[in-house]
């Protein structure tokens, strides 16, 4: 059996080399009991299809794998953008005991903090936004946006304003908003 120790320095390692990586929580200035561990992703959604041996498009639909591959893809692009951007990497979580959990809070020079759920359905609810405006009332003025990252339906229109102060983006408009900096 591998010590803490082992085990957090291969994380370490694969972390550096982008085969995973980490997004830490979130606890600024929040009274909140919170949960303090992070998330991992892997880096590469394809990779971590393999090793799960999803072989195909239909296969992933069908994973019970899909909500988390999607929610990795996502904090990748976030990633990759703050990269190609020339930024340092900042992407947080967000899980408290009471069951409050937003999947990526992102902090933008001169736009307060980005709340971001990703959803791997095609359709988007109205209460998907709950735990967005929930974080927003405990984060007051630092919350900027709040969006819903989502996979794109045959007949989706664009932004579209699911709750009061809440977007809904398809993953592509979400990266080409990422892209526009």
């Amino acid at each position: 059996m591998e010590s803490p120790d082992d085990v957090s320095d291969w994380l370490q390692v694969l972390d550096s080399t982008g085969e995973i990586f980490v997004v830490p929580p979130y606890f600024e200035n929040l009274g909140k009991r919170l949960i303090k561990s992070p998330k991992v992703y892997w880096g590469d959604s394809g990779l971590a299809c393999y090793l799960l041996g999803i072989q195909s498009a239909s296969e992933l639909e069908r994973s019970p794998f899909l909500g988390c591959l999607f929610e990795g893809f996502v904090a990748a692009e976030i990633l990759k953008s703050q990269i190609n951007w020339g930024q340092r990497r900042e992407l947080y979580c967000f899980r408290d005991q009471q069951g409050l959990e937003v999947d990526f809070l992102l902090p933008r020079r001169k736009a307060g903090v980005w709340l971001i759920e990703a959803k791997a359905g095609k359709t988007v609810q109205t209460r998907m936004a709950n735990p967005l405006l929930s974080l927003e009332r405990a984060l007051g003025k630092q919350s900027r946006r709040l969006l819903i990252v989502h996979r794109k339906a045959a007949t989706s229109f664009g932004t579209t304003a699911i709750a009061r102060g809440v977007e809904a983006l398809s993953v592509e408009e979400f990266s080409q908003q990422l892209v526009r900096g």
